[in-house]
Formats: structure tokens, C-alpha cells, sequence
């Protein structure tokens, strides 16, 4: 799988953008929950979760008239498992 990392982490460079991150990892929910708990528009919050979703970071599926939106845990531990990786590049240059 090639992972556009560049993508991933442009997607995580907004303050908003982590916030929705943080309430979205408490579990899946629908943007009229979350709109409630941010500082922004329900237009911008649209946005923002449209950047997440292209980026892989949250996922979205239609349940009756509603849009839930919930992180792709695995997204996040590739993430994760580049930073270590990046980690031990550093180490290893080290030695």
C-alpha cells in the first residue's frame, strides 16, 4: 500500500481539525453532535470533516437521513508506526 503521508499530515495541521479528531476517537457520531462542541460553522465543520475523510483519517457512512463519522483506527496507527519508524531511522543514523 503506498500512503501519501504528506496528505496525512497536512490533514492533522489544523487546530480544528484535531479537535474533531479527538471527539471522533471517542467514538462515531454525527456532525449535528459534533458542531455543538466547536468553536465553528456547520459549513466549516463540513469541510474540515471532508478534508479528514479524503485524507483516510475518518470514515462516513449514511444511516437513514443522517452522516456518521468515526476514525480509521488503522489510518492512525500508520501514522503512528511511521513516526517510531521515522524514530529509529534517527537512532540507527546515530550509531
Amino acid at each position: 500500500m503506498n500512503t501519501d503521508y504528506a496528505t496525512l499530515f497536512k490533514a492533522l495541521s489544523d487546530g480544528n481539525r484535531l479537535l474533531i479528531l479527538k471527539l471522533l476517537i471517542q467514538g462515531e457520531t454525527c456532525g449535528c453532535t459534533l458542531i455543538d462542541k466547536l468553536p465553528i460553522t456547520q459549513p466549516t465543520l463540513s469541510y474540515h470533516l471532508k478534508i479528514l475523510t479524503e485524507a483516510g483519517l475518518t470514515k462516513a457512512y449514511k444511516e437513514g437521513t443522517w452522516v456518521k463519522h468515526h476514525v480509521d483506527h488503522d489510518k492512525i496507527d500508520l501514522i503512528i508506526k511511521y513516526l517510531v519508524d521515522l524514530k529509529n531511522e534517527e537512532t540507527a543514523c546515530n550509531l
